[in-house]
């Protein structure tokens, strides 16, 4: 009998970003696949600014089942969640997004404790045909410049008109922005606008970057689905913005950055659990196996190995 048995690890940390801005949707994204995947003790950890805890990153604690809330940020955090503390219990598996130093010391404790993935800076890449809204465009870059000076984002298109169309937009709209110095200085420093002979090479650049957010914001865009081969997630259509992947689509926001999409997924409940083997052996099929795993020990210098097997080998 072979199989697997699935088991909720016991103690996940979820680290909650709080210095620039307030997350909640982070905690909703973190704690609910723990908790559908059974991880019964969760701890956050939350850098406090000014001493307060923003009310909604609380209240979507609570909602979600967080055990306990640390107001502890930082790599002291990720410390403190991997080898415990007086007052914290050490985690099995460290999850959330952080700045570098966060993700640095994600990156330095991996192997004493488990951890989702090494998260950078905020990515979106949108291809479009220039049939869309360029506010719309120019906004959906905007969505992720704000998030930090070293948000990228990148439109590709084949209709150099367009290009000229969205640049004045984000021209007009960008003082509008609340956070207008961090999207302008993202911007300047990581913005794209990218003119291609066609569709064929924008799916090119696409697959080569393996960007963290994908929009396909061109007619019937499941045509191109199956030649995208690396992206986190993928924003099908004109409609659909990337900032409903953030709140309220459905799937998990936390995602692959800096080009790990090229092997890497979007966090889900399965990062929450992990798969033991199973193996159960009759007396003929220990006699059968046996044989083979005393071929192939013997081969290899086992001795041990060997005989262990062979005791189990039935004598006719």
């Amino acid at each position: 009998m072979l199989g697997q048995k699935v088991t909720p690890i016991r103690r996940a940390g979820v680290y909650v970003p709080g210095g620039k801005a307030a997350y909640p949707s982070t905690v909703l994204m973190n704690v609910i696949p723990a908790r559908v995947a059974g991880v019964n003790d969760i701890t956050m950890v939350v850098p406090a600014a000014k001493g307060q805890v923003n009310d909604l990153v609380l209240a979507a604690a609570a909602i979600a089942g967080v055990d306990r809330v640390i107001t502890i940020g930082g790599a002291q955090a990720i410390a403190a969640l991997a080898y415990g503390t007086e007052s914290i219990t050490r985690v099995d598996k460290i999850v959330g997004p952080g700045n570098i130093f966060v993700a640095t010391a994600k990156k330095q404790v991996f192997g004493d404790v488990g951890i989702d993935m090494i998260a950078g800076p905020s990515e979106i890449l949108v291809i479009c045909d220039g049939k869309t809204n360029p506010e719309w465009i120019a906004m959906d870059m905007f969505s992720q410049a704000e998030h930090d000076e070293n948000a990228q984002s990148i439109l590709v298109t084949p209709d150099l008109d367009f290009i000229d169309r969205v640049q004045r937009s984000m021209e007009t709209l960008i003082d509008r922005m609340d956070r207008k110095d961090i999207i302008r200085q993202s911007l300047v420093d990581r913005g794209l606008l990218i003119h291609v002979p066609g569709m064929s090479e924008a799916i090119e650049i696409a697959n080569y970057m393996a960007p963290e957010h994908l929009e396909l914001s061109v007619d019937d865009p499941e045509i191109w689905l199956p030649e995208i081969g690396n992206a986190g997630a993928i924003f099908l259509g004109r409609y659909t913005a990337e900032a409903l992947g953030d709140y309220c689509a459905g799937p998990n926001h936390v995602l692959p950055t800096s080009a790990t999409a090229r092997f890497a997924s979007p966090l889900g409940v399965y990062d929450f659990q992990k798969r033991s083997s199973l193996i159960m052996c009759s007396e003929q099929a220990a006699s059968r196996l046996g044989e083979t795993a005393s071929v192939l020990a013997r081969g290899e210098g086992l001795q041990a190995h060997a005989r262990s097997a062979e005791y189990r080998i039935r004598k006719e």
